[in-house]
């Protein structure tokens, strides 16, 4: 139970669009919780969109059992903005976001993820997502990249194997979920960025159980669709980019993303 307030790092996030688009919570005692402090009702929005989550992961023949351990043991939290991509939404995330970083110690379980929610815009198909995916991780990056430096156990070059998405100097694999996905377990009724922790994949791999769980993962997605996601690669072979919005992109598909500078602290 969240009883006491944790020696945190000030958040730098906080503009007044950041402090007005923040919207964070936690499932805590079979309840959500909102606020920095997570002693606040959540919007009531927030609340349906969060059962309406928990009620799709939880569903048995969901395929991601990384998402379902993060659900069942507590290891995440969300937040709910306006419009995928615009100027407020991105302040409110990046609040939240560095919120959730320092969340970290006292989290649950061993996945850890911070599933960010959109009301707009209505999503018509897999490419507009894509586009507006890669626009918020844009202007996410643009605000971030003058105070922290790119995570270095990643590449930050989206063409390279080893690139993952970083923010306050911690790299994540994104999954984009929203209506229009061909993938039934990427299909949800918001537009949606889950923003998992690079580090705990990498732990999986060095106690050598992450090809077990990769695996048990394709095995339920071929039994609930029919066939494997054709975007997914083994790490290291080809960018995550390429997963993200999780549609099925061309051989010679360009990741719409271009790091910026590191500027030392300074902002703009």
């Amino acid at each position: 139970m969240q009883s006491e307030t944790l020696s945190r790092q000030k958040n730098p996030f906080d503009s007044r669009d950041a402090i007005e688009s923040s919207n964070y919570a936690a499932f805590i005692d079979k309840k959500l919780v909102a606020g920095d402090e997570l002693n606040e009702k959540p919007e009531v929005l927030l609340d349906f969109i969060h059962d309406s989550f928990r009620s799709l992961v939880l569903n048995p023949q969901f395929s991601c059992v990384g998402a379902k351990s993060a659900i069942q043991q507590g290891g995440y939290r969300i937040g709910h903005y306006d419009k995928l991509g615009s100027k407020k939404a991105t302040a409110g995330l990046a609040h939240d976001l560095f919120h959730f970083l320092q969340e970290q110690p006292q989290l649950n379980g061993e996945f850890s993820t911070f599933v960010a929610t959109f009301s707009n815009p209505i999503i018509e198909s897999e490419q507009q997502f894509e586009q507006l995916l890669w626009q918020q991780l844009q202007q996410l990056h643009e605000i971030d990249a003058p105070l922290h430096a790119w995570d270095p156990a990643v590449s930050d070059d989206p063409d390279n194997p080893h690139f993952a998405f970083s923010f306050s100097e911690h790299s994540f694999f994104v999954v984009g979920m929203h209506p229009a996905a061909s993938r039934y377990t990427r299909r949800f009724a918001w537009p949606t960025l889950v923003f998992n922790l690079h580090a705990q994949f990498e732990r999986l791999r060095k106690e050598g159980r992450f090809e077990r769980m990769q695996q048990v993962i394709r095995s339920r997605e071929e039994k609930l669709q029919g066939f494997v996601n054709q975007s997914l690669s083994e790490y290291g072979t080809m960018s995550d980019a390429r997963q993200y919005a999780g549609r099925v992109v061309e051989q010679e598909w360009k990741c719409p993303f271009s790091k910026k500078a590191f500027e030392s602290g300074k902002k703009d």
